[in-house]
This record gives structure tokens, C-alpha cells and sequence, in this order.
């Protein structure tokens, strides 16, 4: 039997299985991370989540990310602050830095529980989204239905953010998959649906790009406060209500980014992959 060890974690219903590859090398094919992330064959999760000994001296711990697809993502917010809370707990350390493909990402715990993390600069220009041609990222030409004018945002990931006046009347599940894969965007795209509550209470729902609905997404978040505050609906800080829960986001003078929100360590176990092929280790 290919017994792999797991922990299995969540950031407001955003929930990820998380293998460890820091001492025992895995090599997972596509097939295997999708049997992983298949609710009802595997452990279930939206993302697959691999610690790995990082190549910057200045980092704690590199986090691989791979969507509930088998593709690789390059940022996770929701995951970032639970890897950053494993680390901590595991080093001793109220702060670490956590290095992905996307950069380097510093992170702090709070007094409340609760970890901040340092998400990177947001990208705006449209060739960081990417989309297909020029143009202003602050009004894309991008419409399919009853959205329209998106904001694009690249937060370590693309991202696109549409304005409604009512999150709970669009229709996610029939609209999402479309815009995902919508020509103007060739890498495909993490769509966002933004209801202004009030200047300081954005209501978001997402489709992720790779994982499908989600109950929340802390890159999309982060998109969005970034999005709002380039239309003028929001200061630079806002707490961004998912379905899962809440955030609160700064986009700060830097340019930069920083996610405040909870984690949770949901169980640990060990699941047999050995069906779908060796498992290297």
C-alpha cells in the first residue's frame, strides 16, 4: 500500500489537503491530485497544497499549489495563512515567510487568532493579467450576459471583477465556467461578482479559475479591494464578505496587498493512492 499522510485545512470553507514533500519527495501525477481532490473518491479540498524545502535562504517553507483540476496555481490566499499558521506552529515563530511561484510572501500572526499576510504588489497593466490585447484594465471589454466592464487585477494570479448590483441574483455556476474561459483572457482567469455594501463592506462571490465555486477565494478577495478602490466604491481598506466568511483587506502605499483572516486545521489522516500508480518516496 502507498500510504500518503495529509493534513486537511480551510480558510472560511476554502479548504485545502496538504502534503508534506519537505523530507520525502513526491511526485504526483495530474491524475492522483485530481483522485485527491475528488470529494467523493478521494479526501476532498479545492486545492492541493505541497510544503517543499524552499530555494530563497530568506523563506520558511515553498507552498506548491495545484487546483482541484490537477493544475498548477501560482497564489492562494485562504492557503497561505493556513501554511503560514503550520509553520509558525512547527517553528516556534509568530512570523515566517512562506515562498511560492509567485514571490515571496511574509506573514504575521495576530493576537486574535487571526494571520496577516503580505499577498505582493497588485499588478494592473494588462499584459500582468494577462488579457489578449491593450487596453485600460480599469474598464475591460469583457461582457457575457447580464455582466459587463470588468476590473482586471493580477494578485499572483489573474483575476477579473465584475460590479453587480446584486451577488445573489447572478447565476455562477452558468455564467462562471464562460468567463474563465473567455478568449480575451488566454491563461483563463479567476472571475469575481462584487456587490458595494458600503465604502468600507464589499459582498463577493467567485468562481476560481481551475476549482470552480468556492466558498472563498483570499487572491480574489484581494482583487476586489483592489478593483473597488480603483472605481472609486471604496477607500484602500475594506472588509470583503465571502460565503464563507470575512476578510479584511488594505491595499497599502506600497503597492502591496495584506490579507487578515482566520485558518482552521480541520483533521490529519493518510489516504492510499496506490491504484492510480507508484507514488515516488
Amino acid at each position: 500500500m502507498t500510504a500518503l499522510s495529509f493534513l486537511k485545512m480551510h480558510g472560511l470553507g476554502n479548504d485545502f489537503v496538504v502534503l508534506d514533500a519537505r523530507r520525502r519527495k513526491l511526485a504526483l501525477s495530474a491524475e492522483q491530485r485530481r483522485h485527491l481532490a475528488d470529494r467523493h473518491f478521494g479526501v476532498g479540498c479545492d486545492q492541493l497544497i505541497t510544503l517543499e524545502n524552499p530555494a530563497d535562504s530568506s523563506a520558511d517553507v515553498f507552498m506548491r499549489i495545484h487546483n482541484a483540476d490537477g493544475t498548477e496555481a501560482r497564489a492562494c490566499g485562504n492557503a497561505t495563512r493556513c501554511i503560514a499558521a503550520h509553520v509558525m506552529r512547527e517553528k516556534g515563530n509568530g512570523a515566517v515567510v512562506i515562498q511560492t511561484v509567485a514571490g515571496l510572501l511574509p506573514a504575521y500572526a495576530l493576537g486574535n487568532g487571526e494571520i496577516s499576510v503580505d499577498m505582493g504588489p497588485a499588478r494592473l497593466d494588462w499584459q500582468d493579467i494577462p488579457v489578449a490585447a491593450a487596453c485600460d484594465t480599469l474598464h475591460m471589454p469583457v461582457a457575457l450576459g447580464p455582466v459587463s466592464d470588468p476590473v482586471g487585477v493580477n494578485v499572483g494570479s489573474s483575476h477579473a471583477v465584475f460590479f453587480v448590483p446584486d451577488v445573489a441574483a447572478i447565476d455562477l455556476p452558468g455564467i462562471g465556467p464562460a468567463l474563465e474561459r473567455h478568449p480575451f483572457f488566454p491563461q483563463r482567469a479567476n472571475i469575481e461578482f462584487v456587490q458595494v455594501v458600503s465604502p468600507t463592506h464589499l459582498r463577493m462571490r467567485v468562481w476560481e479559475r481551475g476549482a470552480g465555486i468556492t466558498l472563498a477565494c483570499g487572491s480574489g478577495a484581494c482583487a476586489t479591494l483592489v478593483a473597488a478602490a480603483r472605481r472609486g466604491l471604496t477607500g484602500r481598506k475594506a472588509v470583503v464578505e465571502l460565503d464563507g466568511g470575512e476578510l479584511t483587506i488594505e491595499w497599502l502605499p506600497s503597492g502591496h496587498v495584506q490579507m487578515t483572516g482566520p485558518w482552521t486545521l480541520s483533521f490529519e489522516g493518510s489516504i492510499d493512492l496506490e491504484r492510480l500508480g507508484e507514488v515516488d518516496g
